[in-house]
């Protein structure tokens, strides 16, 4: 046993890498994307620590060469989701009887792994399965999920050593236990540090998770769960298991031992698996902690006043980047009219120097969108904003999915504020833009607090301090990031704790300690001296 009292050190946040500028590191990750399209990953299920096959494989393509096979992996069944079950719940005894350092110890080594030598690994796997530029993946794949461990780490020590006062002749303290039962993971594919950080953070707080990730992100993730096996994570503590969320749902999510949820995704999926568990909420030996981050409709939002030069460049960054595809992406803007056509040859002028190419390129700016459903469905809102006569394509509009999923960035302006693109979250390279008279700023502000159900980043632009307050008071519910003067995306942990209201999540912001007490029980112990 030990007696001594740990303390972590504040982490710095993990440096981020420039391929265009380091020709070495440039090479390393060149030759990591070589030796992934050379042939298919064969991705097993990781259940109890050990590789479990199932029958038919399915594919994970490459988005921007959608013939070809990135990975290939045999989906759970209800036979292994029970499994999965199984080894979760006996996992538990001993995972939480492990000691804090203990615990720590696995996830702190995993992210210098993820830092060190799995870096190039982990940014070739979300280029090529998620067609993230080389910047995009660095930033997200290294760096982020490398921040989510260490400050998590970091922020579950300062949450151990919040004790209660005491009285004379009695001492009181609380135990942070983990949840009964286990927890379920359910990751999205467009951030391979959410896939990581949304299994890892309640296993840092001593509970065992079953981790069903995104079949789009499905090597990316994959490769985490190996680096978690390096670094000494016991069997059975994250069970990893790829598979349909029919049979999840059923088997699983109905588990009277079912402790808790930890999901990103959409709106849409987050409204049934909580009217799912409401319906058997009897049949839970507790009450399951659900936490989820969903969709989003990023505004941005500018007076008369704005520095142009500023806002355009966080226009087109927010709304283009990684083609769209964030939760936080700026999708609707909302500009004077007296400034518009400034703005707009500003914005022009920077769109005309966007490349849209593979992410083998290093020079690309964005690539194609994750699959053909996307494509769909975002080039279904573009033929909608073509064939609707309040609304005009400005610039882009353009798309081919003969090669890949690609969709040329688009704006569209547009004279009905409420329209289908103002309102509904696209998921993709296409911002819509509405024009105020200078003079009814207030009416506007309230029109953009109420448009949309979401509730997640935001923007607001103006050199003016009155103007500024008018904004941020109107707009304090419409985003639970908000932005004075910068764009909507790019949060960073520890600076910008990150989730949103309304139909945007529960708001338990990750990377803090907001989010990890929701994975604790905890107890008070009161000790009397007599």
């Amino acid at each position: 046993m030990s007696f001594a009292h740990t303390v972590i050190e504040q982490p710095r946040h993990e440096e981020i890498r420039n391929y265009q500028l380091n020709p070495d590191a440039s090479a390393n990750l060149k030759k990591a994307i070589a030796d992934l399209k050379t042939f298919p990953t064969e991705v097993p299920l990781v259940i109890d620590g050990k590789d479990r096959w199932t029958t038919g494989w399915q594919p994970q393509m490459i988005p921007h060469e959608k013939e070809k096979i990135l990975a290939q992996y045999t989906p759970a069944g209800p036979a292994e989701f029970r499994q999965a079950v199984k080894a979760a719940l006996t996992a538990k005894t001993e995972w939480m009887r492990f000691s804090f350092e203990a615990r720590l110890g696995v996830f702190l080594k995993a992210a210098d792994l993820i830092a060190g030598p799995y870096r190039e690994e982990i940014n070739a796997a979300t280029m090529l399965g998620q067609s993230k530029t080389w910047f995009e993946s660095e930033i997200d794949a290294a760096c982020e999920l490398a921040d989510f461990i260490r400050f998590n780490c970091y922020y579950a020590h300062l949450l151990y050593r919040e004790q209660p006062l005491a009285a004379e002749h009695e001492w009181s303290s609380l135990v942070y236990r983990p949840l009964e039962g286990f927890v379920v993971a359910i990751t999205p594919f467009n951030f391979t540090a959410i896939g990581g950080n949304l299994p890892i953070a309640p296993a840092i707080m001593g509970n065992t998770v079953i981790w069903k990730p995104s079949c789009e992100a499905l090597l990316s993730n994959f490769t985490i769960m190996n680096i978690l096996r390096e670094a000494g994570l016991p069997d059975g503590v994250i069970n990893f298991v790829p598979g349909k969320g029919q049979d999840l749902s059923e088997h699983v999510l109905t588990h009277p031992s079912l402790g808790g949820l930890h999901f990103t995704g959409s709106t849409r999926v987050f409204n049934l698996l909580w009217e799912n568990i409401g319906k058997k909420v009897a049949d839970y030996e507790a009450y399951p902690r659900l936490v989820g981050e969903t969709g989003g409709k990023g505004f941005v939002f500018a007076d008369s006043t704005a520095d142009l030069d500023l806002l355009a460049d966080s226009i087109l960054n927010a709304s283009f980047h990684y083609q769209g595809q964030k939760c936080s992406a700026c999708s609707r803007a909302y500009i004077p009219e007296s400034t518009w056509p400034d703005l707009w040859s500003r914005l022009e002028s920077r769109l005309e120097t966007l490349v849209v190419d593979t992410v083998e390129n290093f020079e690309a700016d964005l690539s194609a969108v994750i699959s053909q459903q996307a494509f769909d469905k975002i080039t279904g809102y573009i033929e909608e904003a073509r064939n609707n006569q309040t609304s005009q394509i400005i610039w882009g509009g353009e798309y081919s999915d003969e090669q890949g999923f690609f969709i040329q960035p688009t704006v569209i302006l547009t004279r009905d504020p409420t329209s289908k693109t103002m309102q509904e979250e696209i998921f993709g390279p296409v911002l819509t833009v509405y024009c105020y008279e200078d003079n009814e700023m207030a009416e506007t502000l309230a029109l953009c607090n109420q448009t949309s159900p979401y509730a997640l980043t935001g923007s607001i632009f103006s050199n003016r301090l009155a103007n500024l307050e008018l904004m941020e008071n109107t707009l304090r519910y419409a985003a639970g990031n908000m932005y004075i003067n910068d764009k909507p995306t790019g949060s960073v942990v520890a600076r910008q704790p990150f989730g949103g209201g309304r139909k945007s999540g529960t708001n338990d912001k990750s990377g803090t300690k907001l989010n990890l007490i929701r994975w604790t029980n905890p107890q008070t112990v009161k000790r009397r001296f007599i």
